[in-house]
């Protein structure tokens, strides 16, 4: 597979009476659609009759977990990584809706739209948190795909929980088995660098938003990168919505917990993909390690791409995640 993608931006000219002609259309549906329903303030759903939309639950600790839900047919569930918010998954939720898929991604506790959790950020919590998300919606014969800290929830999720309600998994850059380098994983990064991402946030969590997807999240740090503003400002505005503690809590959860049991212990289809140039989870302590102790796994490399390819190379992603999910 190679890092080189067909699709390019087109700009097209757009008269201020055109734009204003889309505005008036267009603000009041999007205002009608995102104002709050009595029954996502007070931990329902949000959903009636057979409408979807977005809402939020309450959890068993009393943590409000926001949620979208779009669409009909077989469900894809959407998890997202570190520090970002569901919204992260916006193209692969549209891609896949316009495929005639039910499409669902949450905020995980502490991020985006979720409560701000002092407690409960871990990835047992996390799953469980998933769980009753699942539960809630009622969702079955599902497709689970998670980008980094989301991949190790969802290995976690379908290990624990996910058992006659999961049909396949999707890992995309993601932690699993184990970041921190221990005894029984030497190839490891230290515990200076996640000591040094903690420092980062505590310190000046706005500006190291900024140069974390600046630099090796996306691979712009990288000789001839193209760089996209509006994706850096994106990360920045997911990172920020979310509440500090939660988000310093979570660089343990991704770092330290060991995921090796749930890889073992997941009987589903699962697809791992990484970019041969992730500069957050090298690849030769993740996804070649993690395909040995899956069960019914397919490993995907990309020479060339980072971390954050599902912004950087959409398309390629795309259809490739539907390729799977059709097989």
């Amino acid at each position: 597979m190679t890092d080189e993608t067909s699709g390019t931006s087109r700009r097209g000219l757009i008269t201020t009476g055109a734009m204003a002609a889309a505005l008036a259309v267009a603000v009041p549906a999007l205002a009608a659609q995102q104002a709050p329903s009595a029954a996502s303030t007070n931990g329902n759903s949000g959903v009636k009759g057979n409408a979807k939309g977005s809402g939020t639950i309450t959890v068993k600790d009393g943590t409000q977990i926001f949620y979208k839900d779009w669409g009909s047919g077989q469900p894809i569930v959407f998890h997202h990584g570190w520090p970002l918010s569901g919204d992260d998954w916006d193209a692969q939720m549209l891609f896949f809706l316009s495929k005639g898929f039910r499409v669902i991604a949450h905020d995980r506790r502490g991020h985006g739209r979720s409560t701000q959790t002092d407690t409960g950020n871990e990835m047992d919590t996390y799953a469980a948190d998933v769980a009753e998300l699942m539960a809630h919606l009622n969702i079955t014969n599902a497709i689970h795909i998670g980008h980094s800290t989301g991949g190790g929830e969802v290995a976690r999720y379908v290990a624990r929980h996910g058992r006659g309600r999961v049909a396949k998994a999707v890992l995309i850059g993601a932690v699993p088995p184990i970041m921190l380098r221990t005894a029984k994983n030497p190839g490891g990064l230290p515990m200076d660098v996640f000591d040094g991402l903690r420092k980062a946030v505590a310190d000046n969590r706005a500006q190291f938003y900024r140069d974390f997807p600046s630099g090796p999240f996306y691979g712009f740090n990288r000789p001839g990168a193209k760089v996209s503003q509006p994706i850096i400002d994106n990360w920045w505005r997911q990172g920020m919505n979310g509440g500090i503690k939660a988000q310093y809590d979570c660089i343990k959860a991704f770092s330290e917990t060991d995921f090796t049991d749930d890889l073992k212990n997941i009987e589903v289809p699962t697809l791992v993909l990484h970019g041969e140039d992730d500069q957050i989870v090298p690849i030769a302590d993740s996804a070649q390690l993690s395909i040995k102790l899956l069960k019914h796994g397919t490993l995907k490399t990309y020479p060339g791409l980072p971390h954050g390819m599902c912004a950087t190379h959409t398309e390629v992603i795309n259809q490739d995640l539907l390729a799977f999910i059709k097989g």
